[in-house]
């Protein structure tokens, strides 16, 4: 392997960008993998969101390792030996491999005067391992989440708070939903199993089907003809809970990626959808996947806490608000949330949903339907927002879903299930102004 394209030290320093710079994984993974292979691009994933994933286990076990932290110019090491103990601890990779390209990784990264720290640091790992695993069993890493994370869930589910955590701890089922113009669930199902691929229905969402292992979207069979979207099974509940009809004016609103615009579609293909997001970046993904299955939807740029911007006095029949959020209850897909949020984030964001529900709900016709949905499991940004929102709007009402109370239907991460999603069901009574 060229050492440029050392994959350990690739790693170090995607996780060096998302922890101490504040950097996305979304964003400084996908550059670094198009110069690799799809064989090096999995390794190098599996890697940083591995590492993501049991960060703070890995920094107690540096702690009692070392004497003294690395820092500085030598900071990008200290992640380089969290690599080497992930792949130790948590990976198949052969112990004297993960060894070798790890500690190569130094050179590369040009401190090739720490080889020898980086070695003796990873063998006396190996050497006591699980003693020092059992004296780190009892603190607060055990959890994997930050402290002021484990406390907010400790307040607001003090019943359900540790399933919560184990749930975002684990890797991510792989959902999909099969597009009902094209085939009913049962016929592709059919097609998969004859590929060789297993997969679970979904009891009571009629397009998703789990596959009993990931799998790249290449073996999915129809794919790039749109039959099948990947998305998660609580994200596929959002267009399922606006109950699209065909021509109705609908806006989707914070829509890229674009999962729940042509889901949208699918339900009903001939409405009238109008797609918008702050991100244009983002917006390109709506588009793409329009294309990919053969749909039309207007697509704008725009904020929305300034709906005249894009749609001046335009009302809608239906709206869909999947709003900004701290994103908690998708952790497991993307564990380095819980490093780039702060605790203080979460009443920005609170006053954010404010902002958009409050402009955007004069765009409602009388006696529409506004589904408000986030991928959090905090209840300033779901029970309490909606509370609040009713006390503003007299003209808005909340109609219960299932079993949920009136405000709002909160659903936790689960195993083999969906990701963490809240939803509202908001109708504008009809005899407002």
């Amino acid at each position: 392997m060229n050492k440029s394209t050392n994959l350990r030290s690739l790693s170090a320093q995607l996780i060096e960008r998302v922890v101490d710079k504040g950097e996305s994984l979304n964003t400084a993974l996908p550059a670094a993998q198009k110069k690799l292979s799809d064989k090096d691009s999995a390794l190098v994933q599996e890697i940083c969101f591995g590492v993501l994933r049991t960060l703070p286990q890995l920094e107690a076990l540096i702690g009692k390792l070392m004497e003294r932290p690395l820092t500085g110019k030598q900071r990008v090491l200290h992640y380089l030996i969290m690599v080497g103990l992930y792949q130790l601890e948590y990976t198949r990779v052969p112990a004297h491999a993960a060894l070798a390209e790890t500690v190569a990784g130094a050179e590369v990264l040009k401190r090739t005067s720490l080889k020898g720290l980086l070695n003796g640091v990873l063998r006396q790992y190996q050497r006591q391992r699980e003693e020092l695993l059992a004296s780190i069993q009892d603190g607060p890493q055990r959890y994997l989440h930050p402290g002021w994370l484990l406390k907010r869930l400790q307040h607001a589910w003090p019943e359900q708070w540790q399933q919560i955590v184990e749930a975002n701890n684990l890797r991510p089922p792989m959902w999909l939903r099969v597009n009902r113009q094209h085939h009913d669930r049962d016929g592709w199902l059919a097609m998969l199993n004859e590929s060789g691929k297993l997969a679970h229905p979904a009891a009571e969402v009629p397009d998703a089907l789990r596959l009993e292992s990931p799998a790249p979207v290449s073996h999915l069979p129809g794919f790039d003809q749109g039959w099948v979207t990947v998305q998660d099974l609580s994200a596929q509940r959002c267009a399922l809970l606006l109950e699209p009809q065909n021509g109705e004016q609908i806006l989707d609103l914070c829509a890229a990626p674009g999962g729940k615009t042509t889901h949208i579609l699918e339900v009903a293909p001939e409405a009238q959808v109008l797609a918008v997001d702050v991100d244009a970046q983002r917006l390109k993904r709506v588009e793409e996947n329009l294309q990919r299955l053969g749909m039309k939807a207007e697509v704008k740029q725009g904020d929305g806490r300034t709906p005249q911007q894009w749609c001046g006095e335009r009302q809608f029949d239906r709206i869909l608000l999947d709003a900004p959020c701290s994103a908690t209850g998708v952790i497991r897909r993307h564990p380095d949330i819980k490093w780039l949020r702060r605790d203080r984030d979460i009443a920005e964001l609170a006053k954010l949903q404010r902002e958009i529900m409050d402009a955007v709900w004069p765009h409602l016709k009388p006696g529409g339907t506004l589904i408000y949905a986030t991928c959090s499991i905090l209840p300033e940004e779901n029970q309490q927002q909606i509370e609040a929102f009713l006390q503003r709007q007299p003209d808005a009402e909340a109609k219960p879903l299932r079993d949920a109370p009136a405000n709002g239907w909160q659903v936790f991460p689960e195993a083999e299930g969906g990701d963490g999603f809240f939803y509202a069901k908001l109708i504008k009574k009809p005899d407002a102004n």
